[in-house]
């Protein structure tokens, strides 16, 4: 007992102390040529001395933690990467190494990586992650790993051996950065905690090559600073990183990013309104970003959409589903939100150019053949007209008229193909299907309740993905229907994870980026991880959706290599099974309107050099710091 009173005042000592260089190193008393300063879309923290990545303590994700201090065994870069390759072995030496059936998966790791207290990282550290998180349900990958790993054990200071409890091909996804993925835990550190739920992890020891500098108590900025000893970090193979500073601001809302970036305040904005971004290519002669003209904006991976909390007996139908996807007139939504610079897609996988060529342009002749069917007739739902519809509408604007394609080819490749037909009259008829009632002038539920919904956005967080959801919202309620959309700072926080949520406007679809391979989120979705009501659902079936065709599709993917051609027709599979089923109703590609100042620095990520996707809240994003350029001189 006497150790643990000892280990706690030492860990408020800390605190203390950090706190107190916070207030003595606020950012804007460091050398500005030697900082770069990056906004974190989290916005302030609400729990801003929590560094414990691995539990969901209300601290910040994107603050720098992620993406400057923690490791794991490998990357995939969404674009080309660097070392001639998307594909990265980080912590790790080699690719992973499977057994003739997926049973088992061997990991070489490398030698000469330290923690930044000058501890070794060793297997030791790997094995001691996994068995923590499976012992502490409660933690970010505990069920991840303890559905699937029957055993795992270092074998030798640099090699670990899982054992698999069922075939899967695709486990080391876990451990494969996309955007983020399972970190590893400083095992000398947390072995000596009583509790690792509890533990906030302050003064964080790193394995990345920055470390913790100060933080603003109030948890509106962090700052990081190189280590010394970054040669020994798995960064060092590409270089060394150029700022020495690195501080994560919440900025405040999209005008207030604006105005900082304008007045070179701020080098990198996370995501922007369409208009700020008009503002900045208007106004700045120093702004860069992905595209140099129109649409501007870096087409990430992911697939926002309405997402249906399908525990809530409202959504458990898919024809309530798909009534309410038959109300949306995706053209106002994609105007209103984007000003037109989206791109349109009814599958279930993001419209970026792998999956363009793998799936949306094969899919189209079954698109525009597929039928519903309402209770009273058989309707084809898809217009393969939308995106030429979009393109028509921008044309017509002055500003853009010229930029906007005429080929056919380019206009899907910018806007998309096409989307589903409004239909009140088929929507009306699939509520009256699942007993629904219209009694004067607004939809009464099954039980005879008013139907009422409640769509949760991000308010400025995300304020082009809130306009999505407020129209939505409004056409609904335009119907008949009681709804409304309610903001939610920390939407991934306080709603999806905990399920405390109907109706959501965010993704649960994410590929890898530049690989038709789908498992990146579709393993995720297999009944296995399907929380119970009122429980933490782990990432990313946020959804909490689970049928038992889809289990035998994923089950399917985990018994072949991540290269056999058969992944694509599963694949398709699962995309005819979520059009039927619409547990979420895809919108458009997450184009991020991400803007870079090169007052300071250059060398960022665009298209015409596409080494890593630029934008900074993806633990990706640490190849910049090896890229990067002081612009200042000395």
């Amino acid at each position: 007992m006497q150790h643990w009173k000892k280990l706690a005042f030492g860990v408020a000592l800390a605190t203390l102390g950090l706190m107190a260089a916070a207030k003595a190193d606020d950012y804007k008393s460091l050398p500005r040529k030697d900082t770069l300063i990056v906004e974190n879309p989290e916005g302030t923290i609400k729990n801003p001395g929590w560094f414990n990545i691995w539990v969901n303590g209300g601290g910040g994700v994107s603050t720098g933690l992620q993406q400057l201090t923690m490791d794991t065994l490998w990357y995939i870069d969404p674009e080309k990467g660097l070392g001639g390759s998307t594909w990265d072995n980080s912590l790790a030496a080699d690719k992973p190494q499977y057994n003739a059936d997926f049973t088992e998966m061997t990991v070489k790791l490398r030698k000469g990586l330290y923690w930044s207290d000058g501890v070794e990282f060793t297997a030791d550290d790997l094995v001691y992650t996994v068995k923590t998180q499976m012992d502490h349900p409660g933690m970010v990958w505990s069920a991840a790993f303890s559905v699937q790993v029957a055993s795992v054990e270092a074998t030798d200071p640099y090699t670990v051996v899982f054992k698999l409890k069922k075939p899967n091909s695709r486990f080391h996804a876990i451990f494969t950065v996309r955007w983020n993925g399972a970190w590893i835990m400083p095992k000398h550190v947390f072995e000596k905690v009583a509790d690792p739920l509890r533990y906030d992890f302050a003064n964080p020891v790193s394995l990345g090559a920055y470390k913790l500098k100060a933080y603003d108590p109030q948890g509106q900025w962090y700052t990081w600073e190189k280590r010394d000893d970054w040669q020994r970090t798995s960064l060092a193979r590409f270089g060394e990183p150029a700022p020495k500073y690195v501080t994560y601001v919440d900025p405040g809302p999209p005008d207030k990013r604006t105005i900082a970036q304008l007045e070179h305040n701020l080098d990198i904005i996370h995501d922007n309104t369409p208009e700020g971004m008009f503002t900045l290519k208007e106004k700045s002669k120093s702004v860069e970003t992905w595209f140099p003209g129109f649409p501007f904006a870096h087409p990430d991976p992911t697939l926002p959409a309405v997402i249906f909390n399908t525990q809530d007996p409202a959504f458990a139908n898919p024809d309530v589903r798909w009534a309410l996807a038959l109300l949306i007139d995706i053209k106002a939504v994609d105007m209103a939100s984007y000003r037109g610079a989206a791109t349109l897609s009814a599958l279930g996988v993001p419209p970026t150019a792998a999956t363009m060529t793998d799936y949306q342009a094969p899919m189209q002749d079954w698109l525009k053949n597929f039928e519903i069917d309402t209770g009273k007739r058989k309707i084809k739902p898809y217009d393969p007209t939308i995106g030429q519809q979009v393109a028509d509408i921008l044309r017509k604007q002055p500003k853009f008229k010229d930029q906007i394609p005429t080929d056919p080819a380019a206009i899907s490749t910018a806007f998309g193909y096409g989307w589903w037909k409004p239909d009140p009259q088929a929507a009306a008829e699939l509520l009256e299907k699942a007993g629904f009632k219209k009694t004067g002038g607004k939809w009464m539920t099954p039980d005879g309740q008013p139907f009422k919904i409640r769509m949760t956005v991000e308010g400025d967080t995300r304020s082009v993905f809130t306009r999505a959801g407020t129209l939505i919202a409004q056409q609904w309620a335009s119907f008949g229907i009681d709804a409304k959309a309610v903001p939610a700072a920390k939407l991934w926080q306080v709603a999806l994870q905990p399920g405390d949520f109907q109706v959501a406007i965010a993704w649960s679809v994410e590929t890898w980026g530049g690989d038709p391979d789908l498992s990146f989120f579709l393993d995720s979705w297999h009944s296995q991880f399907v929380a119970k009501k009122g429980d933490n659902q782990p990432p990313r079936n946020w959804q909490r959706w689970s049928n038992p065709e889809l289990d035998k599709i994923i089950e399917s993917i985990r018994g072949i290599s991540a290269d056999d051609p058969k992944g694509i027709e599963l694949g398709n599979d699962y995309l005819k099974l979520v059009a039927r089923e619409m547990p979420t109703i895809p919108l458009m590609s997450y184009n991020v309107f991400t803007s870079m100042d090169t007052t300071y620095w250059t060398g960022y990520p665009t298209i015409s050099d596409p080494y890593t996707d630029p934008v900074p809240n993806w633990a990706n994003s640490r190849l910049m710091m090896v890229k990067l350029k002081p612009a200042q001189p000395k």
